[in-house]
């Protein structure tokens, strides 16, 4: 970041300090509007860029600025975003992060940013998918809201509503405390890693959908596998080849991840609704695994 100089010469070790101290949040924030960490990558140094610009005594809060300038730069992405997502070949699923364990303590964080719901965000709209992340995850109030989002306080309460009903009726159905997300998880992988075909089937529910992720770069089912019986099947198949089979913290989550010759090969997240896996997330494609290899740290 030193690189960058404002017209009044280098960016001061205030905004540094302050940038860095909200680095995480803004991360975050932009992780769960995009579902993408390169994309969010590039909202923190977009954001850094108009940052140093800024005439810090001016700013009386400067967390609250923060989010408002990332968040105004992960929407336009967004926009963007979604026409590139119309190419998109095969379907598309949210990057996986290699999360620490404090993440999955935080049982609001965790759920917000699992697969399962960041798949739930991608249904919203731009706008409502900014309020609710803002509203529901980071706790902002309406009026910094509607700066952040350039609508009135009245129409970001009316956005947030609609948003909260809409996510309401796809969330996942029952809280899945940490504990027993690792115990299913653990189940899982052990039908899974032994070609239990009866011990897998007791896990998925009778209508699991299984999604595949190789962005026409590597192999992935090239539309959703439906029921429980063709994807216990699909997944002895894809396992059997598997060099490695661990269960790691994604996103929050127990995931399985398939290692081949020592590389990640996929990413298997998982969506539990009252003790059932109904879905399955499979990452492939490669260009979405770079963050499988150290843990990203997330922060409300």
């Amino acid at each position: 970041m030193s690189e960058h100089s404002t017209a009044a010469g280098h960016p001061t070790d205030a905004a540094t300090e302050a940038f860095l101290a909200h680095r995480n949040l803004l991360f975050t924030v932009a992780y769960e509007i995009l579902g993408s960490a390169a994309d969010a990558e590039d909202v923190l140094q977009e954001t850094w860029l108009r940052w140093v610009g800024v005439d810090l005594p001016t700013v009386r809060d400067h967390r609250a600025y923060l989010v408002r300038i990332g968040t105004r730069q992960a929407l336009g992405r967004l926009r963007t975003l979604a026409r590139r997502r119309e190419s998109y070949v095969g379907p598309w699923l949210p990057e996986p992060l290699l999360t620490a364990p404090d993440v999955a303590e935080d049982v609001e964080l965790a759920e917000s940013v699992s697969m399962a719901m960041l798949l739930v965000l991608e249904t919203l709209a731009p706008t409502e998918r900014a309020v609710f992340v803002l509203r529901e995850v980071f706790g902002l109030e309406y009026g910094e809201i509607a700066e952040a989002v350039d609508k009135s306080q009245a129409a970001v309460r009316q956005i947030a509503h609609r948003a909260r009903a809409h996510v309401a009726a796809r969330r996942p159905r029952g809280a899945v405390s940490a504990v027993d997300a690792r115990r299913a998880v653990e189940a899982f992988h052990r039908a899974v890693g032994t070609g239990d075909l009866r011990a897998l089937l007791a896990l998925l529910a009778p209508d699991v959908v299984l999604v595949g992720d190789g962005g026409g770069v590597v192999r992935a089912t090239p539309a959703p596998v439906v029921g429980a019986e063709l994807v216990a099947g699909l997944l002895c198949r894809i396992t059997r080849r598997a060099v490695s089979l661990r269960a790691e913290q994604v996103n929050g989550r127990p995931a399985l991840v398939v290692r081949l010759d020592g590389e990640v090969d996929t990413v298997l997240a998982l969506r539990l609704d009252e003790g059932l896996v109904t879905g399955l997330y499979a990452v492939r494609n490669p260009q979405k695994l770079s963050r499988m290899t150290r843990e990203t740290v997330l922060s409300r």
